[in-house]
């Protein structure tokens, strides 16, 4: 699976949850929101990092 896949996953199951939490006021919806933007914040930190890597690499 490519970076951009794994980024539009998370981007798909966040944005279910948004709805949920927001529209319909799941709570358990909001705490599954915040655990996949910190993964995505970690997976945008480690794709950062493999991109200096390959730059830095020629």
């Amino acid at each position: 699976m490519s970076r951009l896949d794994e980024v539009k996953n998370l981007m798909t199951g966040l944005e279910e949850d948004l709805v949920k939490f927001y529209d319909k006021g799941n709570k358990a919806a909001g705490t599954r929101a915040r655990k996949q933007l910190q993964d995505l914040k970690k997976l945008a930190q480690d794709i950062r990092i493999e991109i200096q890597n390959m730059k830095n690499e020629g």
